[in-house]
């Protein structure tokens, strides 16, 4: 999903077209990506479980050499990859392995990320619980290469291990979505909003899919709740004036996207926010 998508603005089915982040992706694909690998980061951190070829995880001198690889895999993936592969060389084993694919996710090496991670998870020394991880990863990866087949796959496989997982069915709508199959995105995330209410990327998400279902009040009300959970979400205030300007609202809508300008003025959602303001001044000309 790259930026380039914001280039021209999308239907939602009602005849109007604005300047949206892709589907239902609440971050362009470098925010996304560093996001990705951080996530990783913190997942590797917390569950290490990897076996080394010859080497047990619980020794101190490799647990810490995966928590640097994973750490500057967020920082500088490209470093990373090249210690990641030095240090399986030398009998990093899976975690090696893990921090190699989280960089290539970094590196913008999406497909191949994606690839490595699931070729991971099918190691059968690897736990359930961080196998499901790997898949959701996975998921994520293919997401960013704009396979969203591959990535509902990933998603799928990994509530086939971990049923109920909020996240994992929050990236299964993604690449529903990104197939046009709101209807089973939606019943996704309400899923996750009953198991997880707190999370207001999961209102965004949700609010978004029932636009495209021409479900406005919905969709209004969940930017609602989401905005309460965090009131300068900036893709929440992307998606209520989108709302708000189908409402013919057009000064509520102003005041979303000047104020995601305000608030983080370098985000992808602050690019889509500028062009729905020129392009709402150029349609009232």
């Amino acid at each position: 999903m790259s930026v380039s998508q914001y280039n021209s603005p999308r239907s939602t089915g009602r005849g109007v077209h604005f300047y949206q982040l892709p589907l239902l992706a609440i971050a362009g694909t470098a925010d996304r990506r560093k996001h990705l690998v951080s996530i990783a980061c913190a997942v590797g951190i917390l569950t290490f479980g990897f076996e080394m070829s010859g080497l047990r995880a619980e020794e101190i001198d490799n647990e810490r050499e995966y928590r640097a690889c994973m750490t500057e895999a967020v920082a500088n993936p490209g470093a990373a990859y090249v210690k990641a592969v030095r240090w399986r060389d030398l009998g990093g084993g899976n975690a090696a392995d893990h921090c190699a694919a989280s960089a290539k996710i970094g590196m913008g090496q999406y497909k191949d990320g994606a690839q490595h991670l699931e070729k991971l998870a099918q190691n059968g020394k690897v736990k359930t619980e961080l196998k499901a991880q790997l898949l959701g990863q996975a998921a994520q990866g293919w997401l960013l290469a704009d396979e969203p087949e591959r990535a509902e796959a990933s998603a799928s496989a990994a509530l086939a291990l971990v049923p109920n997982r909020p996240e994992f069915l929050i990236d299964r709508a993604q690449a529903m979505a990104a197939r046009k199959n709101y209807g089973n995105a939606l019943n996704d995330l309400d899923r996750a909003i009953a198991l997880d209410s707190d999370r207001e990327d999961a209102f965004v998400f949700r609010a978004t899919a029932k636009r495209f279902l021409d479900d406005l009040d919905g969709a209004m009300a969940d930017i609602k709740v989401a905005l309460i959970l965090d009131n300068n979400h900036v893709d929440g205030l992307l998606e209520r004036g989108i709302l708000h300007r189908l409402q013919n609202n057009k000064d509520a809508a102003r005041r979303d996207w000047l104020l995601i300008l305000s608030l983080e003025p370098d985000s992808a959602a602050a690019v889509a926010a500028q062009k729905n303001l020129e392009f709402m001044d150029v349609k009232a000309q």
